[in-house]
């Protein structure tokens, strides 16, 4: 009778071991959850379709067959082992490369994933290189830009910034819509501390999965860090340290299923790291910038002058492909692009766009309502040109004979020192789209632009 009752004892003491170490090792472990978000899985995937089409056009994509196929083995690899409560069969996650020799590499909404020359060159091993795709696999998985406009209250930001790049009316230049994609990467990768968290807390599980070390992710911060430079480190500087990186992450590894043998120095990572190393010098980012802001910049040649005829009497028609028709002053110059044109006299355009002069452009909009998709088009304006201001509030008007908005933005031009003035005028297409005029004069000449400013307006044809 005691064997039995000292036996019942013993297999009770041992179950209760056993249900203490299992919550013990599990509340160990930081636990993620998906942040609140309430946009739709198919709005990550527009954004990041729209965004990569941008960034593809802009940034230098190295087309190494070999190198490119080495990249999307390890993608593939960490996609894999994403946990299946945090998949989306919608995401398309792929993978690219920059020939750009910044240590650094970016995600999209949606899954796709660009990767800096620089940032390979620079890992120890591929466990590194891994660990930073992991990290924004991560991201992208959590869905972080959209749950991150949802704590701001609105994705019109987001959108606002691809809507602009896309749509070209930006103030500084036609540059600037061009090469906004440039900045523009590092605006949508940079989270809130609270997200680098999860997203160094998701990347250590899936590397560990994957067969990898996550203390590789941690090694990596030490290895950017220390070639970063004085200039500082781009991808730290767009992924904010949310405090004790190094440390939270080699913890969690210790309580993660690490492989005793994991993937480290591997033939392909050093054949592929040989390879480019082995190639021409990678540009920097700065230096790719300046070089297509010569390139894309309709008015980068022209020379700024302190003394602008004012707006001819005279008008000349302007067609624009089969969908725009508008008189403009005779002796104001044309500057077209794809979805958008500029006018202004000599003197008052350069490379950082017009002082004097209007805009008129189709922008992508991802909002059907007028009066939203507004707001947002004059918010990205607004975030690209931070030295003006909105003087008011949107008034009802007529574009091309359809009902529109306008508003008042102002602020001292960096180029001429002066008040400027600009008038931003919207209607919507049939498409949906947003279409756009915006004048631009210094506030002292505004009354002898206005009348040449209301004969273009008025002139404005539009046919679809």
């Amino acid at each position: 009778m005691k064997k039995v009752l000292i036996h019942r004892k013993l297999t009770v003491a041992s179950l209760m071991f056993a249900i203490l170490i299992v919550p013990i090792t599990a509340i160990s472990q930081t636990q993620v959850t998906m942040p609140k978000n309430k946009y739709k899985v198919q709005d990550d995937v527009k954004i990041g379709s729209q965004a990569a089409t941008e960034v593809e056009k802009q940034f230098p994509i190295l087309n190494d067959a070999d190198a490119t196929r080495y990249i999307e083995r390890v993608g593939a690899r960490l996609v894999s082992a994403i946990p299946p409560q945090f998949r989306q069969t919608t995401f398309d996650y792929r993978f690219k490369l920059v020939n750009a020799s910044d240590i650094n590499a970016f995600a999209l909404p949606g899954g796709p994933m660009y990767v800096n020359r620089g940032m390979i060159e620079a890992a120890r091993n591929e466990g590194e290189m891994a660990g930073v795709m992991a990290h924004e696999i991560s991201h992208v998985a959590l869905r972080h830009a959209t749950a991150q406009q949802t704590k701001q209250g609105s994705l019109g930001n987001q959108i606002g910034m691809i809507g602009m790049i896309l749509g070209g009316a930006i103030l500084a230049g036609e540059a600037g819509a061009q090469l906004g994609m440039l900045g523009a990467a590092a605006w949508m990768t940079k989270f809130s501390r609270e997200y680098e968290t999860q997203a160094d807390v998701l990347g250590a599980r899936i590397m560990a999965d994957a067969g990898y070390d996550p203390r590789d992710l941690a090694n990596m911060f030490k290895t950017i860090a220390a070639q970063g430079g004085g200039s500082g480190p781009e991808w730290l500087s767009s992924h904010p340290d949310p405090g004790n990186r190094f440390e939270k992450i080699n913890k969690e590894a210790a309580f993660l299923n690490v492989s005793p043998n994991p993937i480290k120095l591997t033939r392909d990572f050093e054949r592929t790291q040989a390879r480019l190393k082995a190639m021409p010098k990678a540009r920097t980012m700065a230096e790719i910038q300046k070089q297509a802001e010569a390139t894309n910049n309709p008015t980068a040649n022209g020379k700024y002058s302190a003394n602008v005829p004012y707006p001819s009497t005279r008008v000349r028609t302007y067609s624009g492909g089969n969908w725009l028709r508008m008189s403009v002053p005779s002796n104001w110059r044309e500057f077209p692009s794809d979805s958008s044109v500029q006018f202004a006299p000599d003197g008052a355009f350069g490379a950082q766009g017009i002082t004097h002069g209007a805009m008129i452009g189709v922008s992508k909009s991802q909002n059907a309502n007028l009066s939203n998709s507004t707001q947002e088009y004059v918010n990205g304006i607004l975030q690209a040109n931070d030295y003006l201001r909105q003087r008011g509030n949107y008034d009802r008007t007529y574009v091309a004979g359809r009902q529109g908005y306008s508003t008042v933005l102002s602020g001292r031009s960096p180029v001429t020192n002066r008040i400027e003035v600009v008038t931003v005028y919207t209607t919507q297409l049939n498409s949906g789209d947003l279409f756009y005029v915006i004048t631009v004069a210094p506030e002292g000449e505004a009354s002898s632009y206005s009348s040449a400013f209301r004969s273009m307006l008025g002139s404005i044809r539009l046919s679809e």
